[in-house]
């Protein structure tokens, strides 16, 4: 299920090495929360849905945010990888995916102050005391800064400095799970208005201690986090660090911060930042980030330049051409992909035949490449025959019907 690339192969398509995992092409199916799990754990939606994208042809396949606590998902549906019971359900989950060809990926994160809610199609309602009348019970959530986070029905604790190291060895021990259960590939999640990124952001982060004021101290919880990851981390695997390259509209962290933060943290062996943006909000003067096509490359060029470390471009991104041009451009690595891939999880496979890729059915499973590739000797024996061969061939079979 991988073409083999010539000189002339589009850089999509071209296989790329990330330490010692060798992926045959550039596309990345993004984490795309569910809100399907079991007290965390996957289950045959996760199995229907990531299968579809590992056949697809997709080169590495996320699944979804996992919280490394219980306390640490959105919801009570959310991923989470917090019990040793979890790990056989993923290791079907990532033998799955390697069946296809395509390299297993995890995301690592924790809610923070975005937590104790129902999910996306309820606009993430903050959880009440009449959902624990139908066993969905709030919990109290954590944040940096209790006096600016959003109201719950349980006040928000402010996490002290034993609740920072708490999490952050939580972040390890699921990361040595994560190893267990088969991934190929760990992501930290610290964009979107999660625990890290509230850590990051001024919007959200009023800490007096070394957690808070500086870049340098609000950097620090990230820092960390990352570094206990990669210690876990088998060292021939690569490490990845989602992060929002700004903050939404009135927010305060900036692309120049983005750049530090992504410097610091390729001073810990973090080998690959993951571009989004948005999720904090605030007072200022920063606009909303426009939805335009390929609307962060822009942002991954800058970080990948100015930091020197491999970028993910992600959003907005549709067609083959616009995933060619920002790799021929230099301003990413990999093109990560979510909704799109939710609309047609085989456009790997339809992008490699717009570009020109000798084979494109290879990115498919050997059955439907082999039928596919049929039917296309079909179709062009057919234009290739004389049309009045097939004009006497049809008046035969419909005289032939007729007469019986």
């Amino acid at each position: 299920m991988t073409a083999q690339s010539s000189p002339n192969t589009p850089l999509l398509f071209t296989p790329t090495k990330l330490r010692g995992l060798e992926i045959r092409n550039r596309i990345m199916a993004s984490p795309m929360c569910q809100y399907h799990s079991d007290d965390g754990g996957p289950n045959d939606w996760h199995m229907m849905h990531l299968g579809r994208l590992a056949i697809g042809g997709c080169g590495i396949v996320f699944g979804e945010e996992t919280a490394v606590e219980p306390d640490g998902r959105k919801t009570h549906s959310c991923a989470g990888l917090y019990n040793q019971s979890h790990i056989a359900a993923y290791r079907r989950l990532t033998d799955m995916i390697k069946q296809h060809g395509a390299v297993p990926a995890i995301q690592l994160g924790h809610s923070g102050r975005k937590g104790s809610c129902h999910g996306a199609i309820e606009d993430w309602r903050p959880l009440t005391a009449e959902d624990a009348k139908n066993s969905l019970p709030p919990w109290q959530i954590m944040t940096p800064s209790a006096a600016i986070s959003p109201p719950r029905p349980i006040p928000p604790k402010e996490m002290d400095q034993d609740d920072i190291k708490r999490v952050i060895e939580a972040f390890r021990t699921a990361t040595k799970r994560s190893i267990d259960a088969g991934y190929d590939i760990v992501e930290i999640h610290g964009a979107h208005g999660y625990l890290i990124h509230q850590f990051l952001s001024s919007s959200a982060n009023q800490r007096d201690d070394t957690y808070g004021g500086s870049l340098e101290n609000r950097m620090r919880f990230a820092v960390e986090v990352g570094a206990a990851v990669r210690e876990e981390w088998p060292q021939d695997k690569p490490v990845f660090f989602r992060l929002s390259a700004v903050d939404g509209k009135g927010g305060s962290w900036r692309l120049t911060d983005s750049i530090a933060l992504a410097k610091a943290l390729r001073v810990v062996d973090i080998d690959v930042v993951d571009v989004s943006s948005g999720g904090v909000t605030g007072s200022s003067d920063m606009p909303m980030v426009p939805r335009i096509p390929a609307y962060q490359a822009s942002f991954s060029s800058h970080i990948r330049y100015e930091a020197k470390i491999k970028t993910v471009a992600v959003g907005g991104i549709t067609t083959a051409k616009q995933a060619e041009d920002i790799l021929q451009a230099g301003d990413a690595d990999i093109i990560a992909m979510a909704r799109e891939l939710l609309w047609n999880a085989d456009w790997p496979a339809h992008a490699a035949e717009a570009l020109g890729v000798d084979d494109p059915f290879s990115y498919l499973p050997t059955g439907y490449a082999h039928r596919l590739r049929l039917r296309e000797a079909q179709k062009t024996m057919d234009i290739n025959q004389d049309q009045n061969i097939i004009a006497k061939s049809l008046r035969y079979f419909l005289d032939d019907s007729t007469s019986s």
